[in-house]
């Protein structure tokens, strides 16, 4: 059992709660905003607001192609633009003003990305970053597909060298936040079903159709050639889990590397941004608490 404290140790202890001599990590709206590389609040256009790269999304989809031999990359073709019967603004009825509704499922495996340059604080000596979304849907019953991402960053996948949030095909459906590195060439990746993959895991999220919830990926030292990776998943303010003490090398070609959001995803998206450093739980906190924070931004739009 460890010693109680003297009575000095203790009045000092008093004293701090009294007066506040104990500091406290507060979180400042505009380093907030000064942090932002991308944003897209989806109040009139899926076009974003904020960023130093192409704004307006594309379109990805899989080449019609005879079953590919194992271990083969699948072929895509990029199309100029998205399809807006899909992809809408919902006016007013996001959670800061207007947001994005998807309302169905891209045929070939379709998918809309913001090209990653500008858009994103990638370096190849190694970097860190931040993204933030907010979500209404629910999983159990709106998404028609096995897996859904509301947002993958990646320029080959998921699995490789991919930074990504999903829905998986359990029932209910959990949620899981991967990091996955990049794979070497004739090297074979981790699986997501190995226990020691880098995921955090949320089993039965249980979300309702009628609520908005708020994700936060963080990540920090990535792409270093260090074990000193950190990627944490926030929900609703709260931080879930990290996944830390790696190398995590994402290996990106930034001009072929996508932000690719709404995969499969049917219901609203709002609010969505990425920013230059691993934001702190109480930035994160904020963010929760003030979901158009980042709405000032949409003054410099072009």
């Amino acid at each position: 059992m460890a010693p109680r404290p003297g009575r000095t140790a203790l009045s000092g202890v008093l004293l701090g709660l009294l007066f506040g001599s104990c500091p406290t990590a507060t979180a400042d709206e505009k380093d907030l905003r000064k942090a932002v590389t991308f944003y897209a609040s989806f109040d009139e256009s899926v076009k974003a607001d904020f960023g130093g790269g192409q704004r307006g999304p594309d379109t990805r989809i899989n080449r019609e192609m005879p079953k590919p031999a194992p271990g083969s990359a699948q072929l895509y073709d990029i199309e100029k633009g998205f399809d807006n019967k899909v992809f809408t603004i919902a006016k007013s009825k996001g959670i800061a003003g207007g947001a994005l509704e998807a309302v169905d499922v891209l045929p070939k495996n379709g998918r809309i990305f913001y090209p990653a340059k500008g858009n994103i604080a990638f370096k190849k000596d190694g970097w860190s970053g931040s993204m933030s979304m907010w979500c209404k849907t629910d999983p159990d019953k709106l998404l028609k597909t096995k897996f859904c991402d509301p947002i993958q960053i990646t320029q080959k996948g998921a699995g490789d060298g991919g930074l990504w949030f999903d829905f998986n095909d359990a029932k209910p459906r959990d949620l899981r936040h991967g990091a996955f590195p990049m794979v070497s060439e004739g090297q074979k990746g981790i699986s997501e079903a190995d226990p020691k993959a880098p995921m955090v895991r949320v089993p039965g999220v249980g979300w309702k159709a009628d609520d908005w919830h708020h994700v936060v990926l963080t990540f920090a030292n990535l792409d270093t050639g260090k074990p000193n990776a950190v990627t944490a998943l926030y929900i609703d303010g709260k931080l879930i889990g990290e996944v830390k003490d790696r190398a995590i090398a994402m290996g990106w070609e930034i001009e072929k590397t996508g932000i690719y959001i709404s995969i499969n995803y049917i219901g609203l998206i709002d609010e969505l941004a990425l920013f230059d450093k691993a934001l702190s739980a109480e930035e994160v906190g904020l963010l929760h608490k003030k979901p158009d924070l980042l709405s000032t931004l949409k003054q410099k739009r072009d």
